[in-house]
């Protein structure tokens, strides 16, 4: 464990030395402008299903224990990265099937539960796109064209809460890893940005040992969050992933999902 935590500790004293530090954060609980306020409020709001929530394990109000782990979850995520400076958060996963959607849904409602938060969620995973068929969203969005800089934001995404805005895929997006990679990318998301004003934007990125499409699309984010699966991930996966993403940009931590047993009364814990 040390010698993986020196290399993550070097990877990021390299990357740190050849990239610009993160663009300072607005303060939790700064007025908003009238105009942010009128953007957010301008994007459709999509009324969550209790039954569909309930199947797919999405928990829409703040009571229960289930409730009670995202949102010890979300008050680590947030001091971590208002104390460092950051904005964007992937969550991605060692391979398929570890519940990457489903925490990053979860981690978003608990985030915007706090009245000073807003979030944006954007469907990075495009072979395989879930968060529409999980919200029982209906509409045909393309991120992927607001990506390509050919369809506006607003156009394609929509409000799961007051300030929780989810910007999906209607279906998987061909040679994906390109479009990740694009140039005008950055362009779009600092746009993006400057619109909505979000605390945080979090991206449901593919699995990282399965393609290049997280690799290529980690230099746009602030740090990673790296989803296993109990009796899944073996910890040669969680190790290679930690240095991989230590390589491209900050480790936040790993979750460790789908646990049987855990420490406490949650369903999720913390490897």
């Amino acid at each position: 464990m040390e010698r993986i935590q020196a290399a993550i500790a070097k990877a990021r004293a390299e990357r740190q030395g050849t990239k610009d530090g993160a663009a300072p954060h607005p303060v939790l609980g700064q007025a908003v402008r009238h105009d942010i306020t009128a953007n957010w409020e301008a994007l459709p709001r999509h009324a969550l299903d209790p039954k569909t929530a309930e199947r797919n394990r999405i928990v829409e109000t703040g009571k229960g224990s289930e409730s009670a782990a995202f949102d010890l979850m979300r008050t680590r995520t947030l001091k971590m990265m208002l104390e460092n400076g950051w904005k964007r958060l992937a969550i991605t996963s060692p391979t398929a099937g570890c519940g990457k959607s489903t925490v990053a849904l979860n981690l978003g409602l608990s985030l915007t539960r706090r009245n000073d938060v807003s979030a944006i969620l954007i469907e990075a995973d495009m072979r395989r796109p879930s968060l529409a068929d999980k919200l029982g969203i209906r509409r045909n969005y393309h991120i992927a064209e607001v990506l390509r800089g050919a369809e506006s934001f607003a156009d394609n995404a929509c409000r799961i809460a007051d300030r929780f805005a989810v910007a999906t895929n209607e279906k998987a997006v061909p040679n994906s890893s390109d479009l990740l990679q694009a140039p005008q990318v950055g362009d779009v998301l600092r746009q993006i940005e400057a619109t909505y004003a979000p605390t945080l934007t979090l991206f449901d990125m593919p699995p990282l040992l399965v393609n290049d499409d997280t690799i290529g699309f980690l230099s746009h984010v602030d740090c990673a969050m790296l989803v296993a699966a109990a009796e899944h991930t073996s910890i040669k996966e969680i190790d290679e992933c930690e240095r991989e993403i230590a390589s491209h940009t900050n480790v936040l931590g790993v979750v460790l999902n789908k646990c049987k047993f855990s420490s406490g009364s949650y369903g999720y814990d913390y490897y």
